[in-house]
């Protein structure tokens, strides 16, 4: 199944995520079980549960939904992502999952269909966020959990500004990062009333940052030089820091669940 992907930003995504999705798929940053699991244990699936991960990129997520739910769905709009999750399922031997390509705006699939509905960093993607949740809303059965994970911008606006102003560079496929308030606001709009939230941090080395990105406007050694002066005054909101093994910084990000 697939849909037509024709929009300046959807050739920015599937020309970001082709490149990037072997090197992105072996991130431990993104997709050690751990990190995984902040994502899956919230929304503790059963065995008799249906499960979709839309945005799921090489499959991590759908993939631990899958091994613990009785069957499970990856949809992304990039096929050299499915290929990484097709591949990530079978070293896994897990036949309870099928990957569609799809627009996460309208999938094909009947309205509650799933039990549990997840979209892991995905979200900053999006032009269209309130139409993706809808989608999400839509999927879930009475009852479903949904859960929406991603990075949050720091509450200073101009911290804000410059960090989404970097990610726009370093990933030309990033629509904007958005507040914690924003995300929030997604369930409340839907009548699923305020979501629970968990936090955690995602941490990188600038120069492992910088290395495995396809930046635009500037090549990856000024990208790294831009992470790395965010040091001064945390210009950036990522709590840049200097270390022995270089200059660390990570992306703040919250889970944040409810039941329809």
């Amino acid at each position: 199944m697939s849909s037509s992907i024709t929009s300046a930003h959807d050739r920015a995504v599937t020309d970001q995520f082709t490149r990037q999705a072997e090197g992105f798929s072996q991130s431990r940053a993104l997709h050690a079980q751990d990190v995984v699991d902040f994502v899956v244990d919230a929304v503790a699936p059963k065995p008799t549960d249906r499960a979709i991960d839309l945005a799921c990129g090489p499959g991590s997520v759908a993939c631990a939904l899958a091994a613990r739910a009785g069957s499970a769905v990856g949809v992304d709009a990039t096929q050299a992502m499915l290929d990484e999750a097709a591949k990530l399922s079978a070293r896994r031997g897990l036949r309870n999952i099928e990957w569609v390509r799809s627009s996460v705006y309208r999938t094909p699939f009947e309205d509650g269909a799933f039990d549990v509905v997840t979209c892991r960093f995905a979200f900053h993607h999006f032009e269209r966020p309130e139409d993706a949740f809808a989608e999400m809303v839509r999927l879930a059965a009475p009852g479903a959990r949904i859960a929406v994970c991603d990075g949050i911008v720091s509450d200073d606006p101009a911290k804000a500004q410059a960090f989404n102003a970097m990610e726009k560079v370093r990933d030309p496929s990033t629509v904007a990062f958005r507040s914690r308030a924003f995300l929030r606001d997604l369930f409340v709009s839907a009548g699923l009333g305020a979501p629970e939230e968990r936090f955690f941090h995602v941490a990188y080395r600038a120069g492992d940052l910088a290395k495995g990105s396809f930046p635009e406007g500037m090549d990856r050694d000024a990208l790294q030089a831009m992470l790395e002066a965010s040091v001064e005054g945390d210009t950036l909101g990522m709590n840049a820091r200097r270390t022995e093994r270089g200059v660390e910084l990570s992306y703040a990000s919250v889970v944040l669940t409810a039941v329809k």
